[in-house]
């Protein structure tokens, strides 16, 4: 299965520029690479509780699983090494074959360029296109940035009835077959 992502070249508010491609799993190295240059506060926003270290075993059964179950995105710069992931986004598709639930890294020096929006963008046409119906993501209610950009992709944020500390952003992607009215 393809991931239905066509990978591209852009150039940031700031003006540096990315490449935006799917992510594959020969991508590990510079995933513990990014994680690795996050700082706590950010790894803690992004997975929304205290993470040391990565998941070595979860991220490669994620990894194997795209695109199967979901799409992983990353916006690549060139480094000494090759490559450098500055941004990342995934959607990962649940028990619901129509909906997926969203996760994105900005790495901190790419904060505000454009890049989260660009990615999240990215991550919506994809699940647009391969048919799914809705996209949601749980975010920090001190993750400020997050809930910001989601609200400027569409997204409606509202509380977590079950947690205070959590917003639930939700952006119907398409209508279904039983949402469409119907001519009498």
């Amino acid at each position: 299965m393809d991931s239905g992502f066509t990978e591209f070249d852009m150039t940031l508010r700031d003006g540096r520029a990315v490449h935006i491609r799917a992510m594959r799993p020969t991508d590990e190295a510079e995933i513990l690479q990014a994680f690795d240059r996050l700082s706590p506060d950010a790894r803690y926003m992004r997975f929304m509780r205290t993470v040391r270290e990565v998941n070595r075993e979860r991220l490669r059964k994620t990894l194997a699983s795209f695109p199967e179950s979901g799409v992983g995105i990353v916006a690549t710069v060139p480094a000494a090494d090759g490559i450098d992931i500055a941004g990342a986004a995934i959607f990962v598709i649940g028990s619901d074959p129509s909906t997926c639930e969203f996760a994105i890294t900005i790495a901190a020096d790419y904060g505000g360029a454009g890049l989260g929006r660009t990615l999240m963008t990215a991550l919506v046409d994809t699940a647009k296109r391969r048919g799914l119906t809705e996209m949601e993501g749980f975010v920090l209610t001190a993750n400020k940035p997050m809930l910001r950009l989601a609200a400027r992709v569409g997204f409606g944020v509202a509380p977590d009835p079950d947690d205070p500390s959590v917003r639930i952003c939700r952006l119907r992607l398409q209508e279904t077959a039983e949402s469409v009215p119907r001519s009498p």
